[in-house]
């Protein structure tokens, strides 16, 4: 398939699931919908495979990928576990929580996917065509976003179509995704817990279930999982952020009582907001204003992502 070509988007169906799966065991990349955004796939053993990510989403070498498993018996086979880690996800698994934890030895993933870190990252999706590609291929996937290294984020098939165009074998379409952001990241640490990206599982949540508070995030272990590159999720147009008006050369991206050309959420709800969020930033790269401006965001929750990938949009 060459790159001006563009992928074949196939319903998310049994038949489409079992096309996915036997994609992803035969060495190739399938486009697949989580709850969060859509993935690029593919198997998470074989060098060949993880490198045909890199490629595909130009993305650099030194940013780790996401390894995706069916179970938590599964993600043990890969990690170390403790106590926390098991809590974590027996509260939050299947769902939108990805875990940074000490790589097995003899772990069998390609050395690419943790970019030569002695830890992995891990996630049990919930959307449940993820979780039947997964069943059916048996082995481990490695999938960041589906769309070129710092752009957008896709949260439809549409999405993916239009920024991979064509490099990838095939794309599942099962309509836009349900929390509109990506995954948490949580790393456990000898000394406690750091949220390296935040997502749908907010800091109450996870303090909830660990009995105490987050470490101060200081960026001093590096780049340790996708999302932490100060420039990322980029429309290809400058950004303001906490705009409650617009230039004449701007597209306002509206918020609660700032409706803008477009609104995250009329209604100022930060979930419909997160949902959209994705789906606005590619309406306004498209649109014919030559900036962006978007209207402030409370911080309080989800909100706390929302204005993680703002601020990255707008570096």
């Amino acid at each position: 398939m060459t790159p001006a070509s563009r992928s074949p988007i196939l319903a998310a169906d049994a038949d489409g699931i079992r096309r996915a799966a036997r994609q992803l065991r035969d060495g190739g990349l399938a486009a697949l919908p989580t709850e969060t955004v859509y993935g690029l796939a593919a198997r998470a053993d074989t060098d060949a495979s993880v490198a045909a990510i890199y490629r595909a989403k130009g993305r650099p070498s030194f940013n780790p990928l996401i390894v995706h498993v069916g179970s938590t018996q599964q993600a043990e086979d890969l990690a170390h576990f403790d106590e926390r880690a098991r809590a974590l996800a027996s509260a939050f698994w299947p769902g939108p929580l990805t875990l940074v934890l000490p790589l097995r030895e003899g772990a069998r993933l390609a050395k690419a996917v943790t970019a030569g870190l002695p830890t992995v990252a891990l996630r049990c999706p919930a959307h449940p065509v993820m979780r039947a590609v997964l069943e059916q291929a048996g082995v481990p996937v490695a999938a960041p976003s589906a769309n070129r290294s710092g752009a957008v984020s896709p949260t439809t098939a549409e999405h993916v179509a239009t920024s991979l165009a064509g490099a990838v074998d095939l794309i599942l379409d099962a309509g836009p995704c349900a929390a509109g952001v990506e995954s948490t990241i949580v790393a456990l640490r000898s000394g406690g817990w750091e949220i390296l990206r935040p997502g749908p599982v907010t800091e109450n949540h996870l303090a909830a279930v660990l009995g105490v508070a987050p470490l101060a995030s200081g960026g001093r272990h590096g780049i340790e999982a996708p999302g932490q590159l100060a420039s990322h999720y980029a429309p290809g147009k400058p950004v303001r952020l906490e705009a409650t008006w617009a230039d004449p050369d701007e597209f306002l991206i509206g918020f609660g009582d700032v409706a803008g050309h477009l609104s995250m959420s009329a209604r100022g709800d930060l979930e419909e907001a997160a949902s959209r969020l994705y789906a606005v930033l590619h309406e306004a790269a498209s649109a014919v204003q030559p900036r962006i401006a978007v209207a402030p965001i409370p911080k309080s929750g989800v909100g706390s992502a929302i204005n993680d990938r703002l601020r990255r949009a707008a570096a």
